[in-house]
């Protein structure tokens, strides 16, 4: 089975949280060298554009029992980190990493482990001759590699710049509001689901949003939907669906298959109808806490995909399905509010509402309502 299947992932990312000897367990039934794969794939994932000021070679082997996984990595200024072969580099440091601390320290919840997470080894021995020059690169390469296995995740605006996802820059401005909402999610094994992966029909890899989200989650899985193949998207942690938003069938067995989700982010068709479906299919299949958020809400405007610019005009674009559910969020408020509220009044517990960016965030909505006691009408009335 190849390292990139979603099951040794989530494999990975359920030991990664639990006790030792449920990892042991975890890394004995897939085998130390399928997780050893899976992790440097990560790794290198995380690992930031160098600048180093040259080119080195730095070795990772990865300890397990009597067994040591040799991989040798290619820091190079201004390059993305790759995997290079083991045999015939001159290796500039070695880390060593049991293949305990390793998974904990990329998947694992943060710990706060400052120290005793690695052992290093600078090649020749810094002890021994050797220029300075060569010396402070093969520093500057190891901090780039171990840099990469903490917790430490870069603001949401700067990786949607590196990724090129359209979230920031240019025509929007939507990092800093999901930032706010989701950051308590990011030490989480969340599940994230994107409608919309982007290109069109362009077959090329994109996906640019769905890596961001693998970056800002280090412990999530990504999948996305569209209505071409996005397959030369898939990577570790990241998978594609190919089919309709307005499609409920469709979009029910995604959910079947690989919810519940955490949080869903309808940027798809942004046809109106489109979006009013996709909610209400699968706002079911967000876990309590969890947010549907809804993109590009400016159609609800524009003619062409249902909309219409006079507010009200239509009640069937998504802003008006969204002024509604102010009133859903308050059904018990009103004197048959309980015998009429629906699933959707009875689970949305609160609404937030940003320049095209809207965030519903899923919940027990059952606190009461104000109780018969209070008076139903003012103390006084100056009339």
């Amino acid at each position: 089975m190849s390292y990139d299947d979603h099951a040794v992932l989530e494999a990975i990312l359920r030991c990664a949280g639990g006790d030792e000897r449920f990892l042991l367990n975890t890394v004995e039934e897939w085998g130390a060298a399928e997780i050893t794969a899976a992790l440097v794939d990560e790794l290198l994932f995380r690992c930031e554009i160098p600048q180093v000021g040259g080119e080195a070679f730095i070795g990772l082997d990865v300890l397990h029992g009597a067994d040591r996984i040799s991989h040798v990595l290619q820091v190079t200024d201004g390059k993305p980190v790759t995997s290079a072969e083991p045999a015939g580099q001159e290796l500039g440091a070695v880390l060593e990493f049991t293949l305990s601390d390793l998974l904990r320290e990329l998947f694992g919840p943060a710990s706060g482990r400052t120290a005793g997470a690695f052992g290093v080894s600078f090649l020749p021995d810094l002890r021994g001759p050797r220029t300075m020059e060569g010396a402070a690169l093969a520093a500057r390469a190891t901090n780039v590699v171990l840099h990469a296995t903490t917790n430490e995740t870069p603001p949401l605006d700067r990786l949607a710049l590196r990724y090129e996802s359209d979230k920031w820059g240019g025509v929007h401005w939507f990092t800093g509001h999901y930032d706010r909402h989701l950051r308590p999610l990011r030490d989480q094994a969340v599940r994230i689901l994107e409608i919309g992966i982007g290109g069109y029909d362009d077959l090329l890899p994109s996906g640019a949003s769905l890596k961001m989200w693998k970056r800002y989650f280090p412990r999530g899985l990504v999948f996305g939907v569209d209505i071409f193949d996005k397959s030369a998207c898939d990577q570790p942690r990241v998978k594609t669906l190919r089919g309709r938003q307005d499609d409920p069938e469709f979009m029910r067995r995604v959910a079947e298959e690989h919810g519940p989700f955490d949080v869903i982010i309808d940027d798809g068709s942004h046809i109106n109808a489109h979006m009013r479906t996709s909610f209400s299919v699968m706002f079911p299949h967000l876990r309590n806490g969890g947010f549907y958020v809804i993109e590009d809400t400016f159609t609800s405007y524009w003619p062409g995909y249902g909309g219409h610019p006079e507010p009200g005009a239509r009640p069937d674009t998504a802003l008006e399905m969204v002024k509604g559910l102010i009133d859903s969020l308050h059904y018990e408020e009103r004197p048959d509010g309980a015998a009429t509220a629906d699933y959707i009044a009875r689970n949305l517990v609160g609404l937030h509402a940003y320049h095209n960016l809207v965030f519903l965030e899923k919940g027990v909505n059952k606190e009461g309502g104000i109780p018969h006691t209070v008076p139903r009408e003012p103390f006084w009335n100056d009339n």
